[in-house]
């Protein structure tokens, strides 16, 4: 990941006077979503791209061992190797950003993953609703990092955002990214849950205040996720604290996500609003759990010109 984001002092006037253009929002979100599509080896090259920022998640109630390694070994090799050579891309590294997982398979995944470069991040703090007790949401994220997490995804208190308890809400926040250590902490505003792209706006602003290296948008087990308006929303606060601290905060859209071309329009929206610093797994992350096979599904198209049945394709 990017060097980390250090936080600041909390200061109530970066978000006091904020005020969302609601139509300003949805119109720049039309634009982005009409936009052409690129073809052929272009859109080859940007899935690739794609497929490097993707958080491989497995997040059920009946996830085992036996599913982590299956997550674990497709993590590595995403994309079927007879695909990447005649791509002449089967020496260049393709695998997902990380593997995300619960606290309970945190070692399970370290095990598996303990001969490649890839990352271990564990969801916390009482995900996905964080309402349990504080000290309960601080010790889980102390047992993931002692298990080998390095990345720690963090679910806000939604009670204190929609109240405007954004003092209180920094100073969890805050106490979390104390509890990670040197793991890099992400930050999900379970935005479905917020009201308003206003309370987006402030708690972005306020998570990034309290040392978030990624703001991330949903557990995914919300009934609204990821969205390309709530996406321009975030990207702009991302923008904004970096324009006051020169800290640069990545971004992890969550929840949804399933087409290539869905994966496209979300790097085609990154690249405009945050620029090309942020098209990579140090910036920028995917949360997803089906993405992964569409794009496959796409990359076998351009490679054979057919598209194969699902079966033809490892789905892991």
């Amino acid at each position: 990941m990017s060097a980390r984001n250090p936080g600041t002092t909390f200061d109530l006037e970066w978000i006091s006077n904020i005020r969302v253009n609601t139509q300003a929002v949805l119109k720049r979100a039309q634009h982005i979503q009409g936009q052409k599509i690129c073809r052929n080896q272009w859109q080859a090259a940007w899935l690739l791209k794609g497929v490097t920022c993707i958080d491989l998640t497995t997040l059920a109630g009946d996830d085992t061992p036996s599913n982590v390694h299956r997550l674990c070994l497709k993590a590595i090799q995403p994309v079927r190797y007879d695909l990447l050579k005649k791509m002449d891309m089967h020496n260049k590294g393709v695998t997902t950003a990380a593997v995300c997982v619960y606290p309970s398979r945190v070692a399970d995944a370290v095990m598996l993953l303990k001969n490649s470069n890839l990352p271990v991040a564990s969801v916390a703090t009482g995900f996905p609703a964080g309402q349990t007790p504080l000290e309960t949401r601080l010790q889980e994220v102390r047992r993931a990092v002692a298990d080998g997490a390095t990345e720690i995804d963090i679910v806000i208190n939604r009670t204190l955002a929609l109240t405007g308890q954004w003092k209180a809400m920094f100073d969890e926040i805050r106490q979390f990214r104390e509890a990670c250590g040197d793991a890099h902490m992400k930050t999900i505003l379970a935005v479905g849950e917020l009201g308003t792209f206003t309370n987006v706006y402030k708690a972005s602003m306020v998570a990034m205040m309290a040392g978030s290296d990624f703001i991330k948008t949903s557990t995914g087990k919300e009934a609204v996720n990821a969205t390309y308006p709530v996406a321009i929303v975030m990207a702009r606060a991302i923008r904004n604290y970096f324009l006051r601290t020169g800290h640069k905060v990545g971004f992890k859209p969550a929840g949804g996500i399933r087409t290539a071309q869905e994966c496209l329009v979300w790097l085609a929206l990154i690249k405009e609003e945050l620029g090309n610093d942020w098209l990579s797994p140090h910036l920028f992350r995917l949360g997803a759990s089906s993405l992964l096979a569409d794009i496959e599904r796409q990359i076998y198209h351009y490679v054979t010109g057919q598209y194969a049945a699902y079966n033809e394709l490892p789905i892991a």
